[in-house]
């Protein structure tokens, strides 16, 4: 009966090229040797090479499907291939390299599967890496994102298209370094979460060689109280050169100036000026909030000082480890003193104020 490569790789006989694609992808990285030490891996690993090879060419494919392993590998009487003779249209009998590394390599750009979470983008799958700036990732933890709603460019070994069938050089690349982006949100994109589309234009090299360039819409998934500081990075989107790893493209969350807040890290600054009476004598201050419309009032009934400081818990923006939970609002005072004072007044301040 020969090998079911369809099975090998968990698709239906009907499966299109993009879902080929992503099942070789997924199961090379399970199966890979290097990560993967159980009994049996490795030669898993050269079948589902194998079954790749075969599935993602078309002729080959065509013939697998008509006279199955044994007719294309030209093992089988009855097959194109038997006897060491041409198939149809002079297909000559297929024989598989038998270096599953190989295949590996060329899909993904490196024969290493742990340098291949960092950068694939092969079968439509993108995988976007977000950290923070500063410190060692500033409290956030690498995420990632897949299924590209834009699509994915494979880039190869030699910076052309990922995924082919051609001879592999192997040779060191050089990645061209990162270029960066300053990408400005106010602070209540950063309370609610949003999502930003970022063009760029870039050089790209098709299947026939040639250059040329292209725009692409990056789409970007502002969570929930992101820092300052935070770095969204699309691996190997710049430029495609022929031997040259494309930069990637990354970009630096900045907050834009808020007419009413100042930001320090979760928390909200606010500052609520009272004329000096208000100060000595008692008010009530109404302090806005990221709800539009909505304020939370502050009752002051002892002496207000220029160093005083109000906390309300909970109306800050979302931490962002735990974005159910939220910073403060940091009420500080600017005392509005008179300009001048009538001498009635001043003696009514002596009488009543302590010396």
């Amino acid at each position: 009966m020969g090998k079911d490569y369809y099975k090998v790789l968990g698709i239906s006989r009907d499966a299109n090229e993009e879902q080929i694609k992503k099942s070789y992808r997924k199961m090379a990285l399970k199966y890979h040797p290097d990560k993967n030490k159980s009994a049996g891996a490795e030669e898993k690993f050269k079948e589902i090479a194998e079954a790749y090879e075969v599935l993602s060419d078309p002729k080959k494919r065509e013939i697998y499907d008509q006279y199955g392993e044994e007719g294309l590998k030209g093992g089988g009487g009855g097959g194109p291939g038997g006897g060491g003779s041409g198939g149809p249209g002079g297909y000559t009998s297929y024989t598989f390299h038998g270096d599953p590394n190989e295949t590996f390599q060329r899909f993904f750009g490196t024969s290493n599967p742990f340098e291949a979470f960092s950068f694939m983008s092969n079968g439509g799958s993108q995988r976007m890496f977000f950290s923070s700036g500063g410190r060692g990732h500033d409290g956030f933890d690498p995420m990632e994102v897949d299924d590209d709603p834009f699509g994915g460019f494979g880039v190869g070994p030699m910076g052309g298209m990922g995924g082919g069938h051609g001879p592999t050089r192997m040779r060191k690349e050089v990645q061209d370094p990162p270029i960066t982006h300053n990408l400005m949100v106010s602070l209540d994109e950063v309370y609610r979460g949003t999502t930003k589309k970022m063009k760029i234009n870039r050089q790209v090299i098709g299947a026939d060689s040639y250059a040329r360039r292209e725009d692409k819409v990056l789409e970007i998934q502002i969570r929930k109280g992101w820092k300052e500081g935070t770095k969204i990075t699309f691996p190997k989107e710049g430029d495609q050169k022929p031997g040259h790893i494309p930069a990637d493209i990354v970009f630096v969350l900045k907050d834009k100036p808020h007419t009413v807040f100042k930001r320090d890290g979760s928390n909200l600054i606010y500052t609520a000026k009272l004329s000096l009476r208000d100060a000595l004598v008692g008010c009530t201050v109404q302090v806005p909030t990221l709800d539009q419309g909505r304020t939370v009032p502050i009752h002051c009934q002892d002496i207000i000082k220029p160093t005083s400081k109000k906390i309300i818990r909970g109306e800050g923006l979302p931490l962002p480890k735990q974005p159910s939970q939220r910073g403060n609002i940091v009420v500080q005072f600017d005392i509005q003193f008179p300009n001048g004072l009538s001498a009635p007044t001043k003696d009514i301040l002596r009488d009543c104020l302590p010396a």
